[in-house]
């Protein structure tokens, strides 16, 4: 199984649901590095994007102070991690999709705030508050993959229209856009059940869980933007049965849509096709309080607690992910295209500077969030489910989600109570 990065933003990845078995025994040993000190185990998971092994071996081939081996490994990625932090046998440094509240909370993982010092602002906050908890660093951002909405210039034009700055503009337009060759918005192929996830709900100026761990959307607020979003469906303004889902832009590039909500990983090939005849968005505000949204997500280097060589590991960590800005550039946009996790990189970076891509940096730094830590599977899988029923089914939104909070707040109730 290939996984890209953009992996982390579908709606399993995200929520930390839905796991596959876990491949087991290919673990995809990499060259050691050519340094003479402790030897360390690096893991990542397996890329789709081709170079990215290649160059993390040839990063941890180029430290002098261990002998780093890379592993790559294919399968379930963090199942295997989760199971492997368990034991003695696990990585020493390790990417993660989080790390989990459990994972820190159960003392798997080790402390890395001290390796920020003096460039912890220099991270863009969206991501690193996430890899946040008690006041510590917990992992150490690497790339930054984020969501937006692209339009065709020519259609909105041709309709009359202004480029959506709020939901019922949005909502307007997708209808005013559907004609019998071309639908006004593409969401994914369940209607945006899967990927919009929490990001209506910031729209409307809310937020999953607030600063002092409550559900952060028991609000009206949040049944109206999301009764808006299947309003979208109802009206049939959506395209659904697409050949390839949202995060493939081949349904915008092939005009069956005339907006739809993908990637920053597909901007090169929708620049490619069509020159200046797009733009970039994030999801529109909703209601007096509302403001853009645009999610984000972003994999970290961590250190397992149960290493042996758990200085060593700290200091190539900070080696790679602190110092070596020109290798976290190369690593953010040789490979795909994803924006450095610091703010001074994606800021000097050629191919983020103009354009689109320009646009799509200032959408992650002035509107980014990311989920929060205390949001957990079982709240997502709730919230998720709820979501799908309204959208697809036309379920009231208020009674849903006054079901989802009473099953968020005890699931909150639950993980406040560990040590």
């Amino acid at each position: 199984m290939t996984i890209s990065r953009r992996a982390l933003l579908g709606a399993g990845a995200v929520a930390g649901g839905g796991l596959l078995a876990a491949c087991g025994s290919n673990t995809g040993r990499g060259d050691g590095g050519g340094g003479s000190g402790p030897a360390l185990t690096q893991w990542y998971h397996q890329y789709g994007e081709s170079g990215t092994e290649q160059a993390v071996k040839r990063y941890a081939a180029a430290y002098g102070k261990a002998r780093v081996t890379v592993q790559w490994r294919p399968g379930n990625y963090d199942q295997q991690t989760a199971a492997a932090l368990l034991t003695d046998s696990g990585p020493d440094v390790f990417e993660v999709n989080g790390p989990t509240l459990d994972q820190i909370q159960g003392g798997q993982v080790a402390d890395l705030t001290a390796l920020l010092d003096g460039v912890k602002d220099d991270f863009n906050p969206a991501v690193l508050t996430p890899k946040t908890y008690g006041g510590k660093i917990w992992g150490v951002p690497q790339v930054i993959d984020m969501q937006m909405l692209y339009y065709r210039k020519s259609l909105l034009r041709d309709a009359g229209l202004r480029p959506p700055d709020t939901l019922d503009a949005l909502v307007d337009a997708a209808g005013k856009l559907t004609t019998r060759k071309t639908k006004g918005l593409f969401l994914g192929n369940d209607g945006g059940a899967g990927v919009l996830g929490g990001t209506p709900l910031y729209a409307a100026g809310l937020q999953l869980v607030t600063e002092d761990g409550r559900p952060g959307f028991d609000d009206p607020a949040a049944a109206r933007a999301l009764a808006k979003i299947r309003q979208l469906y109802a009206d049939k303004s959506l395209l659904l049965g697409a050949p390839a889902d949202w995060s493939d832009p081949s349904a915008f590039l092939q005009g069956l849509t005339a907006m739809q909500w993908s990637g920053l990983w597909a901007l090169p090939q929708v620049q490619k096709e069509l020159g200046d005849d797009f733009g970039v968005l994030p999801f529109p505000a909703d209601g007096p309080s509302g403001r853009p949204a645009v999610p984000v997500g972003a994999y970290a280097a961590a250190v397992s607690a149960r290493s042996r060589h758990q200085d060593a590991a700290k200091e190539f960590v900070k080696w790679l992910w602190v110092q070596r800005t020109d290798d976290q550039e190369d690593f953010a946009l040789s490979y795909g295209f994803h924006i450095p996790a610091r703010i001074s990189l994606a800021k000097k970076a050629a191919r983020l500077r103009t354009g689109a891509a320009a646009d799509a940096v200032r959408l992650t730094t002035d509107h980014g969030y990311a989920q929060p830590l205390l949001w957990t599977p079982a709240a997502q899988t709730a919230y998720q489910d709820a979501l799908s029923r309204i959208i697809k089914d036309g379920a009231n939104p208020d009674s849903e989600l006054k079901t989802v909070l009473r099953k968020v707040s005890a699931e909150l109730d639950r993980v406040k109570k560990k040590p």
